[in-house]
Order: C-alpha cells, then structure tokens, then sequence
C-alpha cells in the first residue's frame, strides 16, 4: 500500500470504510477543537487521519494530512514482542494477528514505533482484553479485492499493488512533487525496518507528520525473543518433566504400600 499525502483531501472516508468492514465499535471523539475524528489509533480504530498544522514560508497556515495505521514492517517489532505467537508475517506482507492466541499482555504496545497496535483494555469484565490493528483487509485481498480504504478513496490517493511497483511509482510521483516546487518531498517506508508494506508519499520530513526518521527496534527485544523466551520454556519443560517423574515414583510407592520414609526413597530411586 502506498498513500499520497500531496492528494489526500482529509475526508475521513477511510476510516469509515475501515470501521464498517471490519464491524468495529464507533468511538465520539470528546475532544473539540481538532479536526481528527480521533485523537489516535486504538484497539477498535485501524485507521485515523492525523491532521498537522504547519506554515507557509510566506506565514501562511497550511495543513499537512497523514493517513494513520499499522506499517506491516517487514521487521515488526510487535512480532518479535508477541509471547504466544498471536502477531506473525503472512502472505502479501502483512502482520497477522490471531485473536484466539492473544492473551492481552500489551507486550506489542511498547514494541511498535509507530504507536500503531493497542490492547482493548475497555473490553475488561465483558469480554477477554484483545490486541487491535489493521489486518491490511486480508479477507478481502486474499479474494482478490481492495482493502477497504483503497477501494473507497475518491481521490485514488491510496494504492494498492505489487511493492516494488509502488515504490518505482512513489519515486516518480516525488520528483513530480520536487519539479513543481515542493523540495522537500520524500518517498518513506522503503528501507525502514527492513521495508514497510504501508508507504508515503509526504511534503515534508518525516518528523512532520509525526514518524519516526530512523525507527530502530531494542535489542532487549531479540534479547527477549530469541535467546531468555527459549531458555524460559526449556526451564520450565524440565521442570514440568521433574514433578512428572516424581508423580509417577510416588504413585508407584503408594500402590505398593510403602511406609513415608520408604516412599521418599522410591522418588529418588
């Protein structure tokens, strides 16, 4: 997915696409004087539009317009932070997450550099605490449709399609944008993380639609994944393994009517 912010009018219809598809619960955003319906992503809303105020050089308000939601990077921090597995890479770059597997423990939260992934902690006492994000529409892609914001965009600012050809597109379109005097226009998400299947088109840097310039992950995080989640579990099955053989001493020297002392014995025979 690539999103053109030089095109994008801010009418919001995205979102409401992404809300109806997806059956997730409305949220009135309590919060006047903003023109966001939201003031940022959550576990029942995939997809904001973030409004920036900015200036012209000449002092002139201008506002910048960013289509917010999950990145699919290609190295998602919130995968390698999943304890059960809930969040994996799927087919056509996306960042599956697999309700039934998420246990709510907010791991994903932290891990995210965009901000992009959170746990429904509303849900407490009605129903389990699930992680929400975009699922990039999968249902409907793995048919051979649109994801939902694509399809309902009246501007064409969000595209969808083959990676590499977005990117040859998005760098065509920057140039474009430089020619006509936006100088700084910049193609983002092509190598950070790895690569992100969510791409920009932006005006500004970065930074002023509120991205990171170089979103990096901790090494606590492969530390925790790849090396102390491992040996946790291999402790913990020797341990299971331990109280298994001494469930099985201890029922073999009661049928055989052992005095205590003989019984302790058995368990460590």
């Amino acid at each position: 997915m690539l999103v053109d912010t030089s095109e994008c009018i801010g009418c919001k219809g995205c979102e409401v696409a992404c809300k109806q598809w997806n059956q997730n619960q409305a949220r009135i955003n309590q919060e006047p004087g903003t023109y966001q319906s939201h003031p940022d992503l959550d576990a029942q809303t995939w997809t904001v539009i973030r409004f920036f105020e900015t200036e012209e050089e000449n002092g002139m308000a201008k506002w910048l317009m960013q289509k917010h939601s999950c990145m699919h990077c290609t190295d998602a921090g919130c995968v390698t932070a999943c304890p059960t597995d809930a969040l994996q890479y799927g087919a056509y770059g996306v960042v599956t997450l697999n309700p039934d597997a998420c246990i709510g423990c907010g791991y994903c939260e932290p891990a995210c550099p965009f901000d992009c992934i959170h746990v429904d902690r509303t849900a407490w006492g009605q129903r389990a605490q699930k992680a929400g994000k975009c699922t990039f529409c999968f249902d409907r892609i793995a048919n051979g449709m649109q994801p939902a914001c694509v399809a309902t965009c009246p501007t064409d600012c969000i595209k969808f399609g083959d990676r590499d050809a977005l990117i040859a597109w998005g760098r065509e379109r920057v140039a474009q944008l430089q020619a006509m005097g936006y100088k700084n226009a910049n193609l983002y998400g092509v190598d950070e993380l790895g690569g992100l299947h969510h791409l920009y088109v932006l005006l500004e840097p970065p930074e002023a639609y509120g991205l990171p310039v170089a979103p990096k992950l901790s090494p606590v995080l492969k530390l925790w994944k790849y090396y102390l989640q491992p040996i946790g579990k291999a402790a913990l099955g020797v341990g299971l393994f331990g109280l298994l053989i001494n469930w099985f001493a201890a029922r073999r020297a009661f049928k055989g009517g052992l005095a205590p002392h003989e019984t302790a014995q058995a368990m460590h025979d």
